[in-house]
């Protein structure tokens, strides 16, 4: 059984790095919950937080609202940028780009 369980969100876009194996843990575990990678990460940094006391008790202190951010957060492009940015020189779209937020359903 599942530790993790996928639910409906809001999501943005941000990069991080994992060693080999967990990545490679992150992406088996994926497929064991019928879930996306980025799915996996979010929720087990959730539970993480939720079960440690000792981080609970942090963010009641005034310490946790001064702690400067060092995720590494993908900006949205503006309207104007995408129009610009949607066709690359050869004319072909750019699937690489995807929009910050993004909502992902829970997958039966």
């Amino acid at each position: 059984m599942p530790l993790l369980e996928v639910s409906q969100s809001r999501h943005i876009s941000a990069s991080i790095r994992l060693d080999e194996t967990t990545a490679a843990q992150v992406d088996q575990y994926a497929a064991f919950i019928h879930a996306s990678a980025d799915d996996v990460v979010d929720k087990a940094l959730n539970y993480v937080f939720a079960k440690d006391r000792d981080f609970q008790d942090f963010l009641k202190t005034s310490q946790a609202t001064q702690v400067a951010c060092t995720l590494r957060i993908r900006k949205a492009p503006t309207n104007s940028a995408v129009a610009r940015s949607s066709k690359k020189p050869n004319g072909r779209a750019d699937a690489g780009v995807e929009p910050t937020e993004t909502v992902r359903a829970l997958k039966a």
